[in-house]
């Protein structure tokens, strides 16, 4: 049974943002895409970009490394060079709290 932990509140994530988070050994990338929030795995699945550190426009996020496109609200790959989709994690907010599921 996957493990639900608190990992932001959801004023710390504007509509539009995201923000690179290391929780429980595992590192994510939480975006807010038209108010709703989505957890990807944050390291590029090509070579391992931070992209936490990309541009992140519409539901997009760009690696900052080779370019590598994915979809926030699936990890799948938008644009390569990555060839394989983006770890997605299961979030839920309650109240001011924004969880996921590891």
């Amino acid at each position: 049974m996957a493990k639900v932990v608190d990992i932001s509140r959801i004023q710390d994530i504007p509509p539009g943002t995201m923000k690179g988070l290391k929780v429980e050994g595992k590192e994510l990338l939480v975006a807010n895409y038209q108010g709703t929030f989505y957890a990807i795995g944050k390291k590029c699945t090509h070579m391992g970009g931070d992209l936490s550190k990309g541009r992140f426009e519409g539901k997009v996020v760009t690696c900052p490394r080779h370019g590598a496109q994915f979809d926030v609200t699936n990890g799948n790959v938008i644009k390569g060079p990555a060839k394989k989709a983006a770890t997605v994690y299961e979030v839920k907010v309650e109240g001011e709290s924004i969880k996921v599921s590891l």
